[in-house]
């Protein structure tokens, strides 16, 4: 193949994968607000935040859950009612931890839009890169997952974490809460003696510290530059570090939102805590494998723990076969508050109540596996005054379940985001009725044959 050819050949693969791109999206409806109130009755509801209700009743208005009570509900003409006899009635599933949004087509780099240029970003924001036609949130809110902890990846502080519902015509119509707290990406802290390290101990020790640095340098720097520019109006403004006011909280005023240090060994967790206790920041440590070893001193630091994930194989050559299953019920019994990831990669993002479900198998209580899911990521992720459980006041994000939600062969029948009915068809479940009426109609032919007459071609 000459030179020419080749060009060309490599221009024609990049057009076909930049086609198949624009054609790769969201195609199901934007289903209407309805009119007026909803009331669902005849559901066994589980608020989570409270005893479940055996068979109740939710009014939903204008996006919110107006009230809610157990038994008959007295019949209004002015309200739309859905019967839900057999179903229960859940918060909506909350991802802790995924790039849903973000990521589209892995082996397509014009698709992954999670890791900004440079270091320290933490000006960066991870809603505005959220892609509302994304077909893999179909797929996810079709198993009952309607809210997603966005994290942008990349560098030491890759910026800044997004909360965002899993339906909208724009990401702006998607955002919960646009900015959650910062992202940290905590430097490996062990030196590797393995065969395939090309580097020294030295060298590595040396990279450790200058990981370390690179951290404490980024909020030290933010410190004085806030300082200034608070006693000096007319200073100039550095979005960098403006971007670190919510995560930087004084004596007077504790900080508004948390750091997400993505952190797995021990010794990563460890030193996290430590520098979190001198620079003064709330933490909640993302990926936490190692962090049964450490419950004291997460307890002491007041983190919380985002678990990515139960799916995991053990660590250690040492360790049990249940490390990751064992390790969310262990925090959960410390009292530390823990969120349960599923660990997957953001196309199979549906799997996650089936990552809490494991957990239950082995030991964890049924009520903390769903609450792990619902109330407790949106308690670490600051959005618990609108989501993760069944309350007045809060946004009516809601699914209607024909069973147990950590269930595999448990459907989620309705599914409702800030009181908006979501369409949960996607492209799977398409191509799954496509072929069976193929199978149908074949089926249905054979059966019209004479006996004896040769098959169809």
């Amino acid at each position: 193949m000459n030179v020419s050819s080749r060009v060309f050949s490599v221009v024609g693969l990049i057009a076909l994968a930049a086609s198949g791109g624009a054609i790769a999206q969201d195609l199901t409806p934007r289903l209407p607000a309805p009119a007026g109130a909803v009331a669902i009755v005849n559901a066994r509801i589980v608020p989570v935040s409270r005893e479940p209700i055996d068979r109740g009743w939710v009014i939903m208005d204008q996006g919110k859950i107006a009230s809610m009570g157990a038994g008959d509900l007295p019949s209004d003409p002015r309200r739309s009612v859905i019967d839900a006899k057999g179903l229960t009635l859940y918060p909506g599933l909350i991802s802790a931890y995924t790039q849903m949004g973000l990521t589209e087509m892995g082996a397509v780099r014009a698709s992954r839009d999670f890791n900004e240029v440079g270091d320290v970003t933490p000006e960066v924001f991870a809603a505005v890169s959220v892609n509302p036609d994304s077909w893999l949130m179909p797929v996810a809110r079709s198993n009952g997952v309607l809210a997603f902890g966005v994290f942008p990846q990349g560098g030491v502080i890759a910026g800044r974490v997004s909360v965002t519902h899993a339906d909208g015509w724009t990401w702006e119509d998607m955002t919960v809460r646009r900015d959650a707290g910062m992202v940290v990406s905590w430097p490996f802290m062990r030196v590797v003696r393995a065969w395939w390290m090309d580097q020294s101990e030295e060298e590595q020790l040396k990279r450790i510290r200058q990981g370390q640095e690179r951290v404490e340098k980024a909020f030290e720097t933010a410190r004085a530059y806030i300082a200034r520019k608070d006693a000096e109006p007319m200073t100039p403004t550095d979005i960098r570090w403006e971007a670190m006011r919510s995560v930087l909280g004084t004596a007077e005023k504790p900080a508004e939102n948390p750091v997400f240090i993505e952190a797995q060994d021990v010794d990563q967790i460890l030193a996290a805590l430590a520098w979190s206790r001198k620079a003064g920041v709330r933490v909640v440590i993302v990926g936490g494998r190692d962090a049964p070893l450490c419950l004291e001193q997460i307890k002491d630091a007041r983190a919380g723990v985002i678990f990515n994930s139960p799916l995991t194989m053990p660590k250690r050559d040492d360790s049990p076969v249940t490390e990751g299953f064992d390790a969310p019920r262990l925090l959960v019994e410390a009292g530390v508050p823990v969120a349960i990831a599923s660990g997957e990669e953001t196309p199979h993002e549906r799997n996650l109540p089936y990552a809490a479900a494991i957990c239950v198998a082995h030991g964890m209580k049924r009520e903390d596996a769903v609450r792990a899911i619902t109330l407790a990521p949106a308690q670490l992720l600051g959005v618990q005054d609108r989501l993760g459980s069944i309350e007045p006041g809060k946004d009516a994000t809601l699914i209607l379940t024909d069973g147990d939600v950590l269930e595999v062969k448990t459907r989620t029948v309705r599914a409702f985001i800030a009181g908006r009915e979501v369409d949960l068809s996607n492209k799977q479940t398409i191509l799954a009725e496509r072929y069976r009426e193929k199978y149908r109609q074949q089926n249905e032919q054979k059966s019209r044959q004479a006996p004896g007459a040769a098959p169809a071609r």
